[in-house]
């Protein structure tokens, strides 16, 4: 068996080695999980195929978690990623104008203040924790702004995400009445507490807006559900909740492993300190490089095939982003760090289909801005120490990284 689940196998990072015998074996691999197990996905074509048939491959039958969710827990946990159309396709339209190109735009001015302030208090200090000073605030700033929460509540959001990630390890901190739940751990988001508490804080500020809406998403969000079915109480509250959770720990993620990429190879940012044009490839290598989120999983509808493996209606087939951002079938020398690299189809943000990430807009300009302004700087980060990981199979976190800082001066 080539085991990628669990969780303590990614604290030294992703376990690359068992990915490649995963991809280099004939057919796909049963993997058992749990009372059951699922078909490993692994090579970047396989994953590609997965993600664009979603009548074959479901993400509502038995949502997109490894494990299997009892009925209750099922309707309890539905939100957006766990969906089929047509409701995925109604949900998304509600929210998906505030995540195109142009409406990002609107914040990049705002992100750009945000990441030049927290840029300049670390260079200010010389050192510290990247995470705690410049990836983890930046993306939760701005998707609060989008969202319409009250920045000074953003550590304590970025606290209920670093147990959400915790729900996905073995590692679990939190005692089960934790924020003052009462609901059993299994009707929740990551059988975690802190998603009770993130329902909370998204039903009592969506009640806020009702009474004085305010141009913000949630506004958006609880005026399309008073006006019919468009967005029931469960819908809103699980939407609130992917959009504070993916909107802030994957850009999160990123940023880290970014900004360890860059470093630990000093000839790749000095290329893109050289050179303004190499920013946008930079931030697609940063992607592939991190992989933010590092699987997901689909159920089969039907008796269907694939890489010449029979797969059986009610398989579960899990797709390892990780693995396929490393398939030498689909990048040259994928396990070189390339910020420079012309071919570059990563699928952090998923393999294409309905399911397509919603803030990969927001999270290519976040990162983008960072990079810029760490350009404008002439910031080049060194390594103080190896990172402490999240012992997590799901969010391919860093809870902790500590970088020196020095400056050059503007390119």
């Amino acid at each position: 068996m080539i085991d990628v689940t669990t969780p303590s196998l990614y604290l030294d990072g992703i376990p690359h080695r068992r990915f490649a015998e995963l991809r280099e074996t004939s057919g796909l691999v049963w993997h058992p999980y749990e009372d059951d197990g699922f078909w490993a996905v692994a090579r970047h074509a396989d994953v590609k195929a997965v993600s664009t048939a979603p009548e074959i491959f479901s993400s509502g039958v038995g949502h997109t978690n490894l494990w299997d969710l009892d009925a209750d827990a099922l309707e309890a946990r539905r939100s957006i990623i766990d969906t089929d159309a047509p409701d995925h396709t109604r949900l998304r339209r509600l929210v998906s104008k505030v995540f195109t190109p142009r409406s990002i735009r609107r914040w990049e001015p705002l992100t750009r203040k945000i990441a030049a302030e927290l840029l300049d208090e670390f260079v200010a200090r010389g050192e510290g924790d990247w995470v705690e000073l410049v990836a983890a605030p930046l993306p939760i700033r701005v998707i609060l702004s989008i969202l319409g929460v009250p920045v000074d509540d953003a550590d304590f959001l970025v606290e209920l995400s670093n147990h959400l990630v915790e729900g996905t390890s073995d590692r679990v901190s939190l005692p089960d009445d934790a924020y003052g739940n009462t609901t059993p751990l299994h009707l929740l988001p990551f059988g975690s507490p802190a998603s009770h508490a993130l329902y909370t804080y998204g039903e009592e500020l969506g009640a806020q807006r009702r009474t004085g809406p305010r141009d913000d998403l949630v506004s958006a969000l609880v005026q399309a559900e008073d006006e019919g079915d468009r967005l029931s109480h469960d819908e809103y509250r699980n939407l609130f909740h992917v959009l504070v959770f993916a909107g802030n720990e994957t850009t999160r993620t990123a940023l880290s492993h970014g900004a360890m990429a860059l470093a630990d190879h000093p000839d790749q940012w000095q290329r893109v300190l050289a050179d303004h044009d190499l920013v946008d490839p930079a931030v697609e290598e940063v992607l592939r490089w991190a992989t933010p989120v590092l699987h997901m999983r689909r159920t089969a509808t039907c008796d269907t095939e694939l890489a010449g493996t029979a797969i059986a209606a009610g398989d579960k087939v899990v797709m390892w982003y990780a693995g396929a951002n490393r398939d030498p079938d689909a990048f040259a020398e994928p396990m070189r760090f390339d910020v420079g690299r012309a071919d570059n189809p990563h699928v952090s943000f998923g393999g294409g289909g309905p399911h397509f990430c919603l803030g990969a807009f927001l999270a290519r300009m976040e990162i983008a801005v960072v990079l810029d302004e760490m350009r404008r700087r002439g910031l080049r980060l060194e390594r103080r120490g190896e990172p402490v990981r999240a012992p997590s199979n799901f969010v391919h976190g860093i809870l902790s990284l500590d970088l020196g800082a020095r400056t050059s001066g503007a390119p």
